[in-house]
């Protein structure tokens, strides 16, 4: 799963079929959808706090 955060996180985000594929083999497509909103939201909230230069605690 943390192989599938930093591909999502790269610029551009990139994530290979075999690693989704891999994905699959242990989580349903409803878990998966919720790992990649969560990676989605946190790559928004720490991009956004970068540009106005906040810290969150």
């Amino acid at each position: 799963m943390l192989e599938f955060c930093e591909a999502m996180s790269q610029t551009p985000a990139f994530v290979p079929a075999e690693l989704f594929q891999r994905l699959l083999q242990g989580l349903d497509e409803k878990q998966l959808v919720e790992l990649a909103a969560t990676v989605a939201l946190e790559n928004f909230s720490a991009r956004f706090n970068r540009a106005f230069d906040i810290v969150k605690i």
